[in-house]
Order: C-alpha cells, then structure tokens, then sequence
C-alpha cells in the first residue's frame, strides 16, 4: 500500500497524464509545490515499487497497478469533495479539506461515503431537506 506522499504523487501523475498525455518532473513539482529533486527521489521510489516506470531524461508512465491506483485515489478526492459541497461546507474551504482528511478515511467510510451521495442523487428531495437543516442551523 502507497504511503499518503505517494499516493499524493500518484495522484497528481495520473491527472496530468489524463490532462496533457505526459507527466514530466516540472509539471509534478510546481503542482504539489516542492522541488524537482523531491519529486525524483519519489519517482524513483515509485518505480522500484512497481507504480510507474521512470527513465532519466525521458519521462515517466503509470503501471497498470499505478493507473488503478491514481484512478481510485482521483475518485476519492472527488467523491469528498462532493460530500462536503453536499453538506454545506464553504467552497473556499473544501479543496483544503480534502486534502487533510483524504489519507485518513479507509476505503470502506469512501465507499460509505460514495452510497450515500448516490442515496441523495437518487432521492433529490432530501437534498432539499439536508439544505434547510443547514439554513437553519445558520440562524
């Protein structure tokens, strides 16, 4: 199992692959904002673990197992992000939010978590209901 920092790389790696089609050692350094270097010694680490393949000079790739794993991991933040939006938290504050409690949920309270945004999508009317306990909570 990948350690929460590599699993923020992972992360980070699958988006932008998803996005540009390439991941290079730059991109992954300015989007989790630390140096290039931290982000090789990384990917090296991540490479001998069988995540990515990474030659030097010439760019990296997700394994199967790394694609598998960024794909989860993607699905995680979003789906939390979701939650919170649906419970009410300031927008400002949700992306910060994610990131401190995203590691520290086991895959089981995800998947709860995922049943029961399905549960409001599939009944609209308790959303509506969710949000005036919200608003009156607020006065």
């Amino acid at each position: 199992m990948p350690t929460p920092s590599m699993e923020d790389y992972i992360e980070q790696i699958y988006m932008l692959i998803e996005a540009k089609g390439y991941a290079r050692v730059s991109d992954i350094a300015e989007a989790l904002q630390v140096h290039p270097s931290s982000v090789t010694k990384m990917v090296q680490k991540l490479d001998k673990d069988e995540y990515l393949n990474y030659e030097k000079y010439r760019g990296l790739i997700l394994t199967t197992k790394g694609k598998k794993i960024g794909k989860r991991l993607v699905y995680r933040h979003e789906l939390l992000e979701q939650f919170l939006e649906l419970i009410g938290v300031n927008k400002e504050n949700i992306y910060e939010d994610v990131e401190g409690i995203e590691h520290h949920l086991s895959w089981d309270s995800i998947d709860r978590i995922g049943d029961l945004l399905q549960y409001f999508e599939e009944n609209p009317t308790r959303i509506s209901e969710l949000n005036q306990l919200h608003k009156s909570n607020e006065e």
